[in-house]
């Protein structure tokens, strides 16, 4: 058998650069929110505002994110690999994501609830108090979105951050179409229609960073590997015979792995090689391969390591 994989020590560093960069970006991006929630949420009280406090809603939850992200970063980088976390804390952002959605999903319901409740009641909210905090709140949204971009793709813990402050932004566009409808019409739906446009544009998406934090849970393989394609390069590997228990899967962001046992007649050093490259070249470095000796397919007890 032969186990091949890139992350030495060289690879661990670079990991822990990474987890490292991550953090700054984070604990700025979660102070920023922090105070502007804080205002947000007390003028959306004070004047009755259904898409103030919608808002307020959806920066609770980045504040929640940054936090379980951080804490998942955290986790990531210095918990124990020991005993049996052999594979550390790594899938902590994971779970991170998901009570990222969760989270999402249950301000979404509230909103549309608070808005069906307050039909007919004709609410009256002062356009002006809804442009000023938008403006303030548009402002932070792109200052943090900012700092979370480059490392979005890179982690899904930070992704579901991102989204979230994403989310912000466009609530806090209509909120400030909210204000401006308001102070020149007097129509005083406006709010009402607005907290509703962001609570469906946010619950879609939090549906679907839930469907992908649960398909690594689920171990599923990454939407990006063609498994069929790797069984068939495999095969057709020279003194390759038989390809069997091909199972690919994601530990977390940017961390894809596979294990494989394949059958052959030819030097098993030369399959080994051969196979690594072939599961290289899909971006599985971290791939754990089984040579079997030909005529003993599924017999464990006669398999050679190497």
């Amino acid at each position: 058998m032969g186990h091949t994989h890139s992350h030495g020590h060289a690879g661990h560093a670079a990991s822990d650069d990474g987890t490292q960069r991550r953090l700054w970006p984070m604990v700025a991006g979660a102070v920023i929110i922090s105070v502007f929630f804080a205002v947000e949420l007390t003028v959306g009280i004070a004047v009755n505002s259904l898409a103030l406090i919608a808002d307020a809603g959806h920066m609770l939850t980045d504040v929640v994110a940054m936090v379980m992200g951080l804490g998942a970063l955290l986790l990531a980088r210095h918990g124990s690999s020991s005993g049996v976390k052999t594979f550390g804390w790594h899938r902590a952002e994971v779970f991170t994501a998901v009570a990222n959605a969760v989270l999402l999903i249950g301000v979404a319901v509230f909103v549309l609830y608070e808005a069906v409740e307050r039909i007919g009641t004709d609410p009256h909210v002062p356009g002006g108090t809804l442009v000023v905090v938008a403006l303030i709140g548009l402002a932070a949204n792109l200052v943090v979105m900012l700092l979370l971009r480059a490392d979005a793709k890179g982690s899904i813990a930070v992704r579901g951050a991102y989204m979230e402050v994403l989310a912000d932004a466009v609530g806090s566009i209509g909120v400030l179409v909210a204000g401006v409808v308001t102070m020149t019409t007097s129509w005083p739906y406006a709010d009402l229609v607005v907290a509703v446009l962001i609570a469906l544009w946010v619950a879609p998406r939090a549906i679907r960073l839930a469907l992908d934090a649960l398909r690594i849970l689920a171990q599923q393989a990454p939407v990006h590997v063609d498994v069929d394609k790797i069984q068939r390069e495999l095969s057709e590997l020279a003194g390759v015979t038989e390809v069997h228990d091909l199972h690919v899967w994601t530990l977390t962001t940017g961390m894809d792995v596979a294990t494989v046992h394949v059958t052959a007649t030819a030097d098993n050093a030369d399959v080994l090689a051969a196979a690594r490259e072939v599961l290289e070249r899909h971006g599985l470095d971290h791939a754990t391969i089984q040579v079997d000796p030909a005529g003993t397919q599924g017999d464990c007890h006669k398999k050679i390591t190497w």
